[in-house]
């Protein structure tokens, strides 16, 4: 448990939340537009077919030069990474203010260590349940004694589908043109699940917001 436990709870801001639910919730939908662009990308490219010289990388650190398409591939995905990166500043930076919010309202310490807010993503094996547990813990303590709402598993169920097909298609950004243009099953389902998350992720971010804005408004 983190020292700043041991504080009185700072008092919840819902201006504050709801500033950060909306750039979060913007984040994820832009995010999840992002990633639709590529799986049209990923599309054109199995369309157009694998070019007679082979695919990008020809083994032996040797690579042809890239055709426009393939090239503007490139571009969709390094916008894609882009906007993944603001997108897990502004939804961690709401994460913390709901947790934080949510301490303040319930007068309890939060079920998790405001370390595992960052960490929780990332550590093997908890991050597969500890983001959500973190929304959980904050959605309850706001609002006690109400179902937990289902867009929260909805949202963390395609992002953990997301999750283990972007760890299935590993490699680099020519890698997975090769794939592209030999079998898109399984990046368009990885696409496709991540989209879905980002939106569902949207829609969370909203709930949840709104739960503690009504218990404010209560209170």
């Amino acid at each position: 448990m983190d020292n700043a436990l041991k504080a009185p709870p700072a008092p919840a801001d819902p201006r504050a939340s709801d500033t950060l639910a909306r750039l979060a919730a913007g984040a994820l939908l832009l995010t999840g537009a992002g990633r639709l662009a590529r799986a049209v990308w990923e599309i054109r490219l199995h369309s157009a077919g694998e070019p007679a010289a082979g695919p990008p990388d020809q083994g032996g650190g040797v690579n042809r030069p890239l055709n426009s398409l393939e090239n503007s591939y490139h571009l969709v995905s390094t916008v894609n990474s882009v906007l993944t990166l603001l997108c897990a500043a502004a939804f961690l930076m709401w994460l913390g203010r709901v947790r934080d919010n949510a301490r303040a309202l319930s007068g309890r310490p939060p079920k998790y260590a405001g370390i595992w807010v960052y960490l929780g993503w990332v550590v093997p094996v908890v991050n597969l349940w500890f983001p959500r547990g973190i929304v959980a813990d904050a959605y309850r303590a706001s609002a006690p004694g109400v179902r937990l709402p289902v867009v929260v598993n909805v949202w963390w169920g395609l992002w953990l589908a997301g999750l283990l097909g972007g760890v299935l298609q590993e490699g680099d950004t020519d890698s997975v043109i090769a794939r592209a243009y030999s079998g898109i099953g399984s990046l368009l389902a990885a696409d496709l699940a991540v989209a879905g998350a980002a939106v569902a992720g949207a829609l969370m971010v909203r709930t949840v917001t709104a739960a503690q804005t009504a218990r404010l408004a209560r209170a």
